[in-house]
């Protein structure tokens, strides 16, 4: 065949060229469709952060598969690739340099899904203070929802260097914990109880903490003195299939409702504003 393609005008080269460009695209584009499409199906039985990582893979093996076969078929064209990439040493170079950080980031992402430290679905808080729920992997970077729904996108080399604080570690569950502030004349007792009831009324939370082999809710703590508050905190648990924002607007709602029935004062920072001129006149 590279008999034939040499033979042919600089017209029909690029005509014959652009087709095999048409080619390598539709199959591409089809076979990484077909690709994402069994993955998913997989993924409705069996889910983890390494199947959508080797879907990532997958993907690429196909483009870069097809391209060689389509390629292949036509010899002729074989020098033209073999100048522009393989004839130049500093053209090599200067690739091998700019894949330095992608390269990286797969061998990341790939020992990541290996050893998974977290799993899609998990809540995180990377060593920098960055929080959110894992939502996917790529060969390049992991994409984290945030608290308020906008998505964070770290690249798999910084985060597979990070101390990562998973909250929902080998657990179906996720967890969020909540600080709450009384009054200093509170009885303690009746805080406790007050804002364990509020919880275990939710629709959403669940008992997570594993005390003796048995899952229980989160026990109340008085952690902290405040400058005019004690302090309260309580770790709920709650299933992955619920945002976090939905479950953390729930209890909170829950808890000062309660604290409020219940006459529990919820302390908060006020100023008062003294006039000058009516101090005077008094």
């Amino acid at each position: 065949m590279a008999e034939w393609f040499t033979e042919l005008d600089t017209g029909w080269k690029i005509a014959i060229i652009a087709i095999a460009a048409a080619v390598i695209f539709l199959l591409a584009w089809g076979g990484t469709y077909l690709n994402k499409k069994l993955f998913k199906r997989i993924q409705k039985k069996h889910r983890g952060i390494h199947l959508a990582f080797f879907e990532k893979i997958c993907s690429a093996l196909i483009v870069v598969i097809i391209i060689i076969i389509v390629i292949s078929a036509f010899n002729g064209a074989h020098t033209v690739w073999q100048t522009i990439f393989g004839g130049t040493a500093i053209i090599s170079a200067v690739l091998a340099f700019a894949a330095q950080d992608t390269i990286k980031d797969i061998l990341a992402g790939l020992m990541l899904s290996i050893y998974k430290p977290f799993e899609i679905g998990d809540r995180i808080v990377l060593e920098d203070g960055t929080a959110g729920v894992v939502e996917n992997i790529s060969l390049r970077h992991v994409v984290m929802v945030g608290l308020d729904s906008h998505h964070i996108i770290v690249p798999n080399s910084k985060l597979n260097a990070m101390q990562i604080n998973n909250f929902s570690y080998e657990s179906e569950l996720l967890s969020v914990q909540f600080r709450f502030s009384v009054s200093y004349d509170s009885n303690m007792s009746q805080v406790k109880k007050v804002i364990e009831d509020a919880v275990r009324s939710s629709d959403y939370s669940r008992p997570g903490k594993n005390v003796d082999g048995e899952s229980n809710y989160g026990p109340v703590y008085f952690i902290a003195f405040a400058d005019s508050a004690l302090i309260m905190a309580v770790t709920v648990f709650f299933e992955k299939k619920y945002d976090p924002e939905i479950v953390i607007d729930d209890i909170n709602t829950r808890v000062r409702e309660a604290l409020v029935s219940n006459g529990i004062e919820i302390p908060y920072n006020y100023i008062n504003v003294v006039n000058a001129t009516e101090k005077k006149s008094s």
